[in-house]
Formats: structure tokens, C-alpha cells, sequence
């Protein structure tokens, strides 16, 4: 099975992921929790996505499963609306079918609660409809020089000092968000290399 991530949703570097030992289930209960949070949802179908065989009769991969890539997707429709929610945080499969069950969960009883808001918990799951694009498509990506804003031939010195420069602003510490820093981080391995 392959994995068809959504376009527009981000995705966590090999390296950034982890394991996480506090959502230590077996798959079968993961996928079990998962799907009773669907069916209480009032999900009219869903299917999962993930990079391992998938077993006939439900749709689930076999318990042994550890796919190179352990992200796991999860796509339904809900009163004539596609929805879908992904996760690649973790190393293994089972943490990230966990944690999608678990978000779900909890957009699932803050939607029960009688608050007013301007929309649905699930708004932002929420897919276009087919005949609008799905995404904006995304900036070509800058090639390493131009994201430290440095000539392409920039002297080792030369790349550290502009990176640490433009780092500062861009730390999620200092307000910045983790996808700029990692593409500085990126940008300068690149370069040093």
C-alpha cells in the first residue's frame, strides 16, 4: 500500500521523529479506538492510509508491521464533506494512528459541548470539494544560497555568519515557526557540505 499523503499538509523530517512510549497500545487497540471514535463521529466511511500491506477484511495492516514510513492517514465523510487528519510524528506506525484516535477524540467531545463558535471543531479537517483545487501549490523550493540570502560559492565563514544572523528571528523561541528554522538548518548543512 502506498501512502498518499495530503498535499497540503506538512510533514515531519525522518530525523525529527520520535518514539513515544506514552502511547504504548497495540495496533489493534490504536486502530480499534480509532474507528469508535469515527463511528461516534457519525462517519458516513473512512479509509486509512498507510505505507504497509493492509489486511482484506478491514483495512488495518497486520500487527507485525513496521513500514519505513510509519505515517499514517486517515480520510472520511461526515454530512457530504470529505475530512482528513494525519500523522508522521512518531517512529512507529502504532503511535501515529494513536495520537490521530486521540485528536480526533478530543475534537469529537469539544464538539458536543454546547459552545458557540464560528466553526465546527472539524473545520480544520476539512477537504475543498473535488472541483476546487485541493491545494495552493506550494513555492518551488529556494536553493540553499538564497535562503541564507548568500552568494552561491559563499565562503564557510560566510554561511555560518548569515545563518546565525537569520536564525535568531526565525527560532520558534523568538517567535518564529519550526518549518523556517528547519529550512536555515537546512539550508546551511547544504552549504557547509
Amino acid at each position: 500500500m502506498s501512502l498518499n499523503w495530503p498535499p497540503n499538509f506538512p510533514r515531519t523530517p525522518d530525523r525529527d521523529r520520535t518514539r513515544n512510549n506514552n502511547l504504548d497500545v497495540t495496533m489493534s487497540r490504536a486502530f480499534s479506538d480509532l474507528e469508535k471514535t469515527l463511528d461516534r463521529l457519525g462517519a458516513d466511511d473512512y479509509d486509512y492510509e498507510f505505507d504497509a500491506q493492509q489486511r482484506k477484511k478491514d483495512k488495518r495492516p497486520y500487527a507485525n508491521a513496521r513500514p519505513d514510513d510509519p505515517s499514517f492517514v486517515v480520510r472520511w465523510s461526515m454530512d457530504g464533506e470529505q475530512f482528513a487528519v494525519a500523522c508522521d510524528r512518531y517512529s512507529r506506525l502504532r503511535d501515529n494512528v494513536r495520537t490521530v484516535g486521540m485528536y480526533l477524540e478530543e475534537k469529537r467531545k469539544m464538539e458536543s459541548r454546547p459552545v458557540a463558535t464560528g466553526e465546527s471543531e472539524f473545520s480544520n479537517a476539512r477537504l475543498p470539494p473535488a472541483d476546487e483545487e485541493a491545494v495552493v501549490a506550494a513555492p518551488a523550493s529556494q536553493e540553499p544560497h538564497e535562503v541564507l540570502d548568500v552568494e552561491p560559492d559563499a565562503h564557510r565563514e560566510e554561511v555560518k555568519t548569515a545563518y546565525y544572523a537569520l536564525v535568531q528571528g526565525r527560532h520558534s523561541d523568538k517567535g518564529g515557526s519550526r518549518r523556517e528554522f528547519d529550512e536555515l538548518q537546512e539550508a546551511k548543512e547544504a552549504m557547509l557540505e
